[in-house]
């Protein structure tokens, strides 16, 4: 009778401990929650490298939902802007460990980049981008915009298109080319 008691009370305790509803990842981004089961994969893979990049950003995404006046939860739009900041930079680190002589870490900087590299879209080809960036000056043209000035017009067009497929130097680039020739 005793034991039973006990093992009843073990019971409750446990199913007051749980959470109502589910597990871990409820309320979770869909892109949190991959982050978080290729963690859980690469830990038990024992793939340092994956599991300490994954273990930083998600790290960095949980420091951005609890910036500002209220915890919130991100949106995966938000996530992939925390991924793709978190991968410039890895992609900076790389070329300072490199200009500084340190090889080793550069190509680690590197690798990590490539990791995070996996939960961003694919990246706009130079081909794609000027194509995008000549309908943006054409637009912009026929709007009265023209010569260096149209810059901002013209960036103003593109940036909603490439939203996160083209770094944000890449494209002024581009766009300062077209509207130079």
């Amino acid at each position: 009778m005793r034991r039973e008691a006990g093992a009843e009370r073990g019971r409750r305790e446990k199913a007051r401990r749980l959470p109502v509803g589910g597990g871990i990842l409820d309320g979770m981004t869909t892109l949190k929650a991959r982050l978080q089961d290729d963690l859980t994969t690469a830990i038990k893979a024992r793939d340092e490298l994956r599991s300490s990049t994954l273990r930083l950003t998600l790290s960095a995404i949980q420091k951005e939902e609890v910036a500002g006046k209220a915890a919130r939860e991100l949106s995966d739009a938000e996530v992939e802007k925390v991924i793709a900041r978190e991968a410039k930079k890895r992609r900076e680190a790389a070329d300072a460990f490199e200009q500084g002589g340190r090889n080793d870490s550069a190509e680690r900087e590197r690798a990590e980049g490539e990791v995070l590299a996996d939960y961003l879209p694919k990246q706009l080809t130079d081909d794609e981008l000027e194509q995008l960036v000549a309908a943006a000056v054409a637009e912009a043209k026929g709007a009265g915009a023209e010569g260096p000035k149209a810059m901002g017009a013209v960036m103003k067009i593109v940036n909603p298109k490439v939203a996160g497929r083209a770094e944000g130097g890449r494209v002024a680039a581009v766009v300062k080319k077209l509207l130079a020739g």
